[in-house]
């Protein structure tokens, strides 16, 4: 069975990252990374303006420079946005000056103190060194939308066992497309009904 809750002792061991929000009111926090895509977000930004939701898109900057007027529409339509690299690194496979040249020119695109490391792969070298500057946003819940091979009547049950202040994550890219047309519906219309906003995550 995939892992779409991270447990709770990998949190831990990271507490300067934000997993979740903390608020005891009925408040979910989607997140979108790898976009944005001139197809698949405004898709996903149509149907969130049919739910009066909001949320934080977590930007590659190659392809903000690529369709501007699409980033151009999520900040016009009140979502947040953060800074997902220049050309989406695996920090892991990148020396930190590499990582932190890349973070620094995304930043010429992108106008943010929210920071997501790709595939949430980040040495805490490089994390240190951006921690002063940004907010790094991980998750809670993984909806693992990218999955060619996804269990969608597994993902979209545990999707409806998020929590107050849980961060979830999907993604507006190609890949993803397919489950996610599946699934956003489903968890917005649940959520929707049973009382929940769906807010954009605060900056640092």
């Amino acid at each position: 069975m995939f892992i779409y809750k991270i447990p709770s002792f990998i949190q831990k061991l990271f507490p300067a990252y934000t997993w979740k929000v903390n608020t005891r009111d009925k408040q979910l926090f989607l997140t979108f990374d790898d976009g944005p895509h001139p197809k698949i977000t405004p898709w996903v930004l149509h149907l969130l303006s049919q739910f009066g939701a909001k949320a934080t898109f977590f930007c590659v900057a190659d392809n903000v420079k690529k369709y501007p007027e699409v980033f151009a529409q999520i900040l016009a339509e009140g979502h947040a946005v953060g800074n997902h690299t220049f050309r989406h690194l695996n920090g892991y496979k990148h020396t930190c000056s590499e990582y932190i040249a890349d973070v620094k020119h995304a930043e010429k695109y992108i106008d943010s103190t929210l920071f997501r490391p790709p595939y949430g792969k980040i040495k805490r070298s490089q994390a240190k060194a951006l921690l002063p500057n940004y907010k790094i946003v991980m998750w809670d819940r993984l909806s693992a939308d990218y999955d060619k091979n996804l269990n969608i009547p597994e993902s979209t049950a545990e999707m409806k066992k998020v929590e107050n202040g849980s961060i979830v994550v999907f993604h507006d890219s190609e890949k993803a497309f397919a489950n996610l047309q599946l699934m956003l519906p489903n968890l917005l219309l649940n959520y929707s009904n049973r009382g929940f906003q769906f807010c954009c995550i605060a900056p640092k």
